[in-house]
């Protein structure tokens, strides 16, 4: 293995290059690996190690790294979870095992080591519906910002949609005169998700009449379902960005005064909650979250387990 003389920083867009290319990542995950490499960047530049090279860099560099990460807090003062951490970790992983896929010498991959998740980091967080209504009411609906990001919470519930797919979402998917005119009152679309797999999400009536109430303000020509208001013009598509549409989350959930610190993920996994408490089943929910395996959806024994319970108590003969 030969040595690089090119700092770690400016191997890794062509690294998300190779990961989009050669690895046959989706876009989506390309960007999510390259937000996750950031932060490594961030913590590089902090301690002075951006000109660090790839076989320079070492175990302890790397425990310093999972200490910052530990110990980091995000503006409502909450620290990362042992599963985030993970995805930082894991992206750091990768980059390295593309090190040695071009036979440059660095620390192995496997000297990483992820933290062990507990069963209470496990455990998923997710709204009961009438959290989420109250959380649905929280957005100024008087304003163009308030009936965009009502209509986010609305159609992250309804479409069980993870947040990246979310904010890659363009307005040309949509019939938006028909939508605007009440002609059209629930609809789908096909969008691209994890691992590049195609899926197909559904809009509910509630959901397609807020978007209907939130594009009747839109007056512009730019491409994404759910933009910005700010006056940047360097900022040539006014895309949300999935870190805003995670405040703009935790800040409705702090004014509803919710006991669970939610985020767009948390209404990914009420969406699936409520449609298994409803009676619907774990191979439809499955399909609906765009998940591979069942062995995935099967984290919603929370609800199943339950309604087992039920039926045991009213069924079994013991019991009578």
């Amino acid at each position: 293995m030969r040595k690089s003389s090119t700092p770690i920083i400016n191997h890794i867009t062509p690294f998300l290059d190779y990961c989009e290319v050669e690895k046959g990542l989706s876009p989506v995950t390309a960007k999510n690996y390259h937000n996750f490499l950031r932060v490594f960047t961030v913590w590089l530049k902090k301690n002075a190690l951006e000109g660090i090279k790839p076989h320079e860099l070492t175990p302890e560099h790397i425990w310093d790294y999972r200490l910052f990460l530990s110990r980091k807090k995000d503006r409502f003062g909450h620290s990362p979870k042992k599963t985030t951490q993970n995805y930082y970790l894991i992206a750091l992983r990768n980059l390295l095992s593309y090190f040695a896929e071009r036979d440059l010498q660095a620390l192995p991959a496997d000297k990483i080591k992820l933290p062990k998740l507990t069963d209470s980091d496990k455990k998923i967080k997710f709204l009961t519906y009438p959290q989420v209504e109250k959380l649905m009411a929280m957005p100024d609906t008087g304003s163009a910002d308030g009936l965009r990001d009502r209509s986010i919470l609305e159609v992250l519930f309804s479409t069980g949609m993870r947040v990246s797919e979310l904010t890659s979402l363009n307005i040309r998917l949509f019939d938006v005169k028909n939508i605007i005119n009440k002609k059209i009152t629930d609809t789908e679309i096909s969008i691209s998700g994890k691992g590049g797999s195609t899926r197909v999400v559904y809009f509910s009536e509630r959901a397609i009449h807020w978007l209907s109430e939130y594009l009747k303000t839109r007056q512009d020509l730019f491409p994404p379902l759910f933009i910005n208001y700010k006056n940047d013009e360097k900022d040539t598509e006014h895309r949300l960005t999935t870190r805003s549409i995670e405040r703009l989350v935790r800040r409705y959930t702090a004014m509803a005064g919710l006991p669970v610190d939610a985020t767009p993920h948390t209404l990914r996994h009420s969406f699936a909650t409520d449609l298994l408490d409803q009676g619907a089943d774990m191979r439809s929910v499955q399909e609906l979250l765009g998940h591979k395996n069942i062995v995935t959806t099967q984290i919603y024994t929370h609800v199943t387990n339950k309604k087992l319970h039920d039926i045991h108590k009213k069924f079994h003969r013991g019991g009578k």
